[in-house]
C-alpha cells in the first residue's frame, strides 16, 4: 500500500550536498539569463544598426535553452531516472499543471509558441489591447513592451490566444508611417497631393528608395489626406510623423489652402 500511496516515493533521500548543487544550478541559471540579457542589449546599442534586431531576437530563445538545460540538470538529482519514474513524474507534473497552474501554464505555452513561430520578437513595434509600443523582452509568462511614452507595459502571453496582435515593424528596422491632413474641400486637390508628396520624399527619416503615396479621402466635412511613408529606423518613426506634420502643414500654408475644421459629432460619420 505504502508503494501506491504517494508520488514522492520517486523521489531520492537527498544530502546536504545535492541540495545545495539543486540551489547551486537554479542560482546560476538566474545569473546567466541576467548577464546574457544586459551583455545583448549592450551589443545592440554598441553595434550597427542592421545587427542589433538580429542580437535581440536571440535572447529569448538563449533564456529558454538554459531553463531546459537547468531541468535537465536538476531533475536527475531529485530523481532516480528510471522509466517509471519519468513516466510517473510527467504524469502527475500534468496534474499539477491542469488544476493548480492552468492560467501560468497556458501563459508559459503560448510564450514558446510566439518565440518558435516568431510572432513577436525583441525590437518588434506591437499593439495589443491597445497598447503600442516597442517589445524589450519576451519572459516565460509575459511580454513587456515600452511606449513612445516611455510607459512600460507588461502583456500576459494568454493574450496571444484571445486578442489581435498588430506587429507593425515584424522583424524590419523600418516601418510604414502616416501622417494625416483635413483639408477644406474647396481647393486644387492634385496641387495639394504633389506637395505632399515632395514633403515625404524630402524627410531626412525616411528610408531611401522606399515610396511615398498620398491618398485621398473625401469626407462630408472636408477632404482626408494620408501621407504614406516608410521610416529607416522604426524607433524614429514619431519624429518622422512630427518632421511629416510640420514640414506638410507649411506646405499646405504656403499654397494658400485652408484646414477643414470639423465638430467631433461629424467626425463620428
Amino acid at each position: 500500500m505504502n508503494e501506491n500511496f504517494s508520488a514522492w516515493g520517486i523521489l531520492r533521500k537527498l544530502s546536504l550536498q545535492d541540495t545545495l548543487l539543486v540551489l547551486g544550478v537554479f542560482v546560476l541559471a538566474r545569473i546567466l539569463m541576467f548577464l546574457i540579457r544586459r551583455f545583448a542589449v549592450y551589443l545592440a546599442q554598441k553595434t550597427s544598426s542592421h545587427l542589433r534586431l538580429s542580437i535581440l531576437r536571440v535572447v529569448p530563445l538563449v533564456r529558454l535553452l538554459i531553463g531546459i538545460g537547468s531541468i535537465a540538470v536538476i531533475v536527475p538529482i531529485l530523481v532516480e531516472p528510471t522509466f517509471r519514474n519519468i513516466v510517473t513524474l510527467v504524469a502527475s507534473a500534468g496534474v499539477a499543471l491542469g488544476f493548480a497552474l492552468k492560467d501560468y501554464g497556458s501563459s508559459v505555452i503560448a510564450g514558446l509558441a510566439a518565440v518558435l513561430e516568431n510572432i513577436y520578437q525583441p525590437g518588434d513595434w506591437i499593439e495589443v489591447d491597445g497598447a503600442y509600443g516597442e517589445v524589450k523582452s519576451i519572459g516565460a509568462r509575459a511580454t513587456r513592451i515600452v511606449t513612445a511614452d516611455d510607459t512600460e507595459v507588461i502583456i500576459p502571453h494568454t493574450r496571444l490566444w484571445a486578442a489581435n496582435i498588430f506587429n507593425a515593424s515584424s522583424g524590419n528596422r523600418s516601418l510604414l508611417c502616416v501622417a494625416d491632413f483635413y483639408l477644406h474641400p474647396d481647393h486644387d486637390a492634385a496641387l495639394a497631393r504633389r506637395h505632399l508628396e515632395e514633403v515625404g520624399r524630402a524627410s531626412s527619416y525616411r528610408k531611401p528608395e522606399s515610396p511615398v503615396t498620398v491618398i485621398v479621402l473625401e469626407k462630408p466635412w472636408g477632404t482626408h489626406y494620408r501621407l504614406k511613408a516608410t521610416v529607416k529606423e522604426s524607433r524614429e518613426q514619431f519624429l518622422f510623423l512630427t518632421d511629416l506634420t510640420v514640414r506638410g502643414k507649411e506646405a499646405l500654408r504656403s499654397l494658400g489652402m485652408r484646414f477643414a475644421q470639423a465638430t467631433y459629432a461629424e467626425t463620428k460619420h
